[in-house]
């Protein structure tokens, strides 16, 4: 897949990024130019520094286009395998798992720049664990959800489902969370959260129908718990 066309160009979207430089950070301040419009390089008329319209994302250093890259990275994320990429596209295999580990470090560091900064009342969430399926493997996703936006606050990986993987998860509930506010977190009652966080259990009825619950039910389908601590 070749594709020559070249992504717009707009110095005043861009700031310096060299960190000596006194405009460092600074977007509109008429300091950003075209350096180079072939390269796609821009240069900033404080420090003179040039640097390239991708630097700080996962284009960065990359030379195939941008879109057959999010075309990849958005099929991988979908759960394409690898080796039907690979073939569907002609690239080589090393090619693609190093798109896939570039867009998996750059989500994590946009994750914890704009969601992990302390500033949201999330009052209540959602806690769950899964078994995801690997190769020769089967390890444990936790996933934590802020109920009132269906905002994805924290995602962690272990190889077993023990009190390591909750408290990891909770650590990252806790830095999206301003400091000193109640909440609601709502699991499905496994013990660990319940050592963690003081969970108590609500009863729930079992049988033909749905009948009306307490807030932890409504929150989870499969919830019977749920706990109110303080993120400090």
């Amino acid at each position: 897949m070749q594709n020559n066309t070249q992504e717009p160009m707009e110095p005043s979207n861009q700031f310096c990024p060299n960190s000596m430089c006194s405009a460092r950070g600074q977007i509109g301040a008429d300091n950003i130019i075209i350096h180079d419009r072939k390269r796609q390089r821009y240069r900033c008329k404080h420090c003179r520094k040039t640097f390239s319209q991708r630097r700080g994302t996962m284009f960065e250093g990359l030379r195939k286009p941008t879109e057959l890259i999010v075309i990849v990275v958005t099929l991988l994320s979908y759960g394409c395998p690898l080796q039907a990429i690979v073939h569907a596209f002609g690239l080589d295999e090393r090619t693609v798992a190093s798109w896939r580990d570039r867009a998996g470090t750059h989500c994590q560091q946009v994750h914890q720049a704009v969601v992990e900064t302390g500033q949201l009342d999330l009052v209540h969430v959602q806690v769950d664990e899964i078994r995801v399926k690997g190769c020769k493997m089967i390890p444990w996703m936790g996933l934590a959800m802020m109920v009132s936006t269906r905002l994805w606050l924290a995602g962690t990986v272990s190889l077993t489902r023990d009190s390591t993987l909750a408290d990891c998860l909770m650590q990252q509930v806790r830095r999206c969370s301003q400091a000193m506010r109640a909440l609601l977190v709502c699991t499905d009652g496994w013990a660990a959260y319940v050592r963690r966080v003081g969970v108590y259990e609500i009863p729930v009825r079992h049988g033909r129908g749905r009948e009306p619950g307490p807030l932890g039910q409504e929150l989870t389908r499969r919830g019977n718990s749920k706990a109110t601590v303080a993120c400090s």
